[in-house]
């Protein structure tokens, strides 16, 4: 029942909201949103758990699935489309699936989160098996279309991780790992695209994160395979490489140019003084890691 699930109950502070003054609002926001870290902190074991999962996945040539509807579904979508830039991974890599198809990320199907097969459809689509880790996301910890992804999933081998924003959620049952961050009543009652929405976005983000550390996709805090598609990004991968080598914009500029804009490669060729082959090669031999090319 709805009635039972902390993200539907009224929050006792916003009982006037429709009276409230404007700087009281923002206050009252921002104070609720301030207890999102909070919520957050207590799952962090079960988060650190799926991302072994996403590595565990990515190692073996796996990839990360994440579905959802209305909210849910959107966030997923936008974690997934941020890594192909950021990380230098294909769009098959990391998917997001919505409920309703890429309509409902621009606007809202009635019902499409109400269909359990629909779940179960596209995980069908997207041949899920046995190396991916699929994340269904929920709110209210209850969609019968992230649920019927989740069993579907589950048939299939793959591994199975759910976000619910509430806690002893259904959609718990039918992953191998769940994670319940109780982000409590939202300002706006019933609202999830705030507190809610707040939450599953920093959990995405840590999972993709740290999993793309995992997989050398970094180097000290550096993001390595961004893919260098305007001038921006370009301007960004020299930085990039000064950084990484404490070397000029000068040489950042030559070595970028000789490695083809490659960036790893170029940051190796200057750290241990090699061609761009021999770049290539060595960062083969370690899995993509930098570091482990100049500690040896």
């Amino acid at each position: 029942m709805l009635n039972k699930l902390k993200t539907e109950t009224r929050n006792q502070a916003t009982m006037a909201l429709d009276s409230m003054p404007i700087n009281d609002i923002l206050k009252t926001m921002n104070k609720e949103d301030g207890k999102v870290p909070t919520a957050i902190a207590e799952q962090l074991p079960q988060i650190e758990k799926a991302v072994k999962l996403v590595i565990a996945s990515f190692q073996q040539g796996g990839r990360l699935i994440y579905a959802g509807a209305g909210t849910s579904g959107r966030l997923g979508v936008l974690d997934a489309v941020e890594c192909k830039p950021t990380f230098g991974v294909s769009p098959e890599m990391v998917r997001g699936v919505i409920a309703g198809g890429e309509q409902a990320f621009t606007e809202a199907v009635e019902g499409a989160e109400d269909d359990e097969r629909a779940g179960a459809n596209d995980c069908n689509r997207l041949n899920i098996g046995e190396k991916d880790t699929v994340i269904a996301l929920a709110a209210s910890g209850r969609t019968p279309y992230a649920i019927g992804v989740l069993k579907e999933a589950e048939a299939r081998g793959a591994n199975t991780v759910s976000i619910a924003c509430n806690k002893e959620a259904k959609m718990s049952q039918y992953a191998a790992v769940a994670i319940e961050v109780e982000t409590g009543p939202e300002v706006l009652t019933g609202s999830t695209r705030l507190k809610a929405g707040t939450a599953q976005k920093l959990i995405l983000n840590m999972i993709s994160t740290t999993a793309m550390v995992g997989i050398g996709k970094v180097y000290q805090n550096l993001m390595v395979d961004v893919q260098p598609t305007n001038e921006k990004l370009v301007e960004r991968a020299k930085r990039i490489i000064m950084e990484a080598t404490d070397s000029t914009y000068e040489t950042a500029d030559d070595y970028y140019q000789k490695a083809n804009g490659h960036v790893k490669a170029a940051i190796v060729m200057v750290l241990l003084d090699c061609s761009y082959d021999e770049a290539l090669t060595k960062l083969h031999s370690a899995k993509g890691f930098i570091r482990k090319t100049v500690e040896k």
